[in-house]
């Protein structure tokens, strides 16, 4: 059996038949059923060339006239243009064309061609190459879509184009602020109806950095975020402490993109640390601000860890007086909890300068968490009566987008080391990929890709 694959051109002047490519068949296996990858490949990309040939052939001749005058304009020359699409590498023969003198030009000759295809890469290129990128190291992406496509791609391309894109993202964040809220009580009582209240859980992860040639510089944080709504998608986002310089604004957008209105309702948990502390403030009027009771936990299970070496034989009552610390702390009662952390450091006291000694460590993380406590105690609520009313109490989605914005991409099983900047363009993209907007954020720059992903209709027999 010989299948041959043509490809028609049909204009409104006249119409043509090339042939693209021709299969041959003999017998039947489940190796020679249907198309193989190669030959996919093979069809597509020799479509391509067809296809772009023609329409460059039809746009330079749609363009070669004076939009005042209709006069022809004579061709200065050609000059090569290569052009990067999924389907392989196309070099265009791009004509010069000199200017009419109907009107003055700040140029004697100019190209239609390159004014229109002002970047070399086509935009759904583009896209997977971020797209994939963001979820996989730059060389398995480059492996992927060169195993898939009829293209050569290498990890250093995909790398900028990543960054490209990273960076369009970055120019399109607002300006940062002190004060998101804006009008007056009376303002926000006419706002319609709100939906479903937001969690929103913050927590930090950490990782490995590079300057210059030192591939060991040691580690940066991230803080990352996700938000949680009854009903709808979560959402997450990303950036590098010390590095960012509007983590205010990229938080308020991502709350504003699911649909955060002044008078719903939002929670912020959050671990207490510094750098996390103010980032939520001011953003919501109908905001609370809660300290996430797994992080009190996980230090309190630090402090009965070293305890259990340091205390010996007095350890039963030093564990009594932690039980009684966490559970004031659980019911909200700050001024009990701190009392006891009090008198528990009055007692470890007398070892505080003893750096030798095995106590001197436990003085040192119990008064750590008494700083810890004291430092968050306008963000500690009941968390006994708000887990009994289904509210949330630990930040434990945040550790999942820890998992998700970090750790799977940057940390686990990762050798790469990353510089401040490079990881928080990649984070950008990755949680516009994990969060479903990195298609929207194309459409937007390239509208005719809407039309472009039409499926096309099969024709008639």
């Amino acid at each position: 059996m010989k299948i041959k694959i043509q490809f028609i051109i049909d204009s409104e002047d006249q119409s043509s038949t090339e042939v693209i490519a021709c299969i041959e068949r003999e017998e039947l296996t489940a190796e020679t059923l249907g198309l193989t990858l190669q030959e996919a490949k093979t069809i597509t990309s020799e479509i391509q060339k067809k296809m772009i040939g023609h329409q460059i052939t039809d746009f330079v001749s749609h363009n070669r006239f004076c939009l005042c005058c209709g006069s022809t304009l004579s061709i200065k020359g050609y000059h090569p243009l290569v052009y990067r699409t999924l389907f392989g590498k196309i070099c265009l023969r791009s004509p010069r064309l000199f200017s009419c003198r109907c009107q003055s030009q700040q140029s004697s000759t100019f190209s239609p061609l390159v004014q229109l295809l002002t970047e070399h890469v086509s935009p759904e290129l583009s896209y997977l190459e971020s797209k994939w990128a963001s979820l996989m190291s730059y060389g398995l992406a480059a492996k992927l879509l060169k195993e898939v496509f009829p293209v050569e791609i290498y990890p250093s391309s995909v790398y900028r184009i990543t960054s490209k894109v990273a960076n369009r993202l970055e120019q399109e964040l607002g300006e940062e602020k002190a004060m998101f809220i804006k009008g007056c009580q009376r303002d926000w009582n006419q706002l319609p109806r709100p939906d479903t209240p937001i969690t929103v859980s913050l927590d930090g992860g950490y990782v490995h950095a590079r300057k210059g040639n030192n591939r060991k510089a040691g580690w940066f944080e991230v803080i990352v975020g996700k938000s949680l709504q009854e009903g709808h998608q979560p959402r997450r986002f990303g950036y590098v402490v010390n590095y960012d310089q509007k983590p205010k604004r990229r938080l308020y957008e991502m709350l504003e993109k699911q649909g955060l209105q002044l008078n719903q309702d939002i929670t912020f948990l959050t671990d207490g640390g510094d750098t996390v502390r103010g980032l939520p403030l001011y953003l919501s009027p109908r905001s609370e601000h809660i300290l996430d009771w797994f992080h009190v936990t996980m230090r309190m299970t630090v402090i009965k860890q070293i305890s259990k070496g340091a205390m010996g034989k007095d350890y039963a009552n030093f564990e009594k007086q932690l039980l009684r610390t966490k559970w004031f702390l659980w019911h909200g009662n700050i001024y009990q909890s701190l009392d006891i952390l009090e008198s528990l450091i009055m007692d470890l006291d007398l070892y505080s300068e003893n750096k030798a000694h095995k106590k001197y460590k436990l003085w040192r993380v119990v008064s750590e968490f008494y700083q810890y406590i004291q430092s968050n105690s306008h963000f500690i609520p009941n968390y006994g009566e708000r887990y009994r009313y289904g509210e949330s109490v630990s930040s434990a989605c945040a550790e999942s987008a820890v998992n998700e914005l970090i750790s799977k991409r940057m940390a686990k099983s990762q050798q790469m080391r990353w510089t401040q900047k490079g990881a928080h363009l990649l984070l950008q993209v990755r949680s516009k990929t994990l969060n479903g907007d990195l298609i929207k954020s194309f459409k937007q720059w390239y509208p005719k890709m809407d039309d472009a992903h039409n499926i096309p209709q099969p024709l008639a027999a």
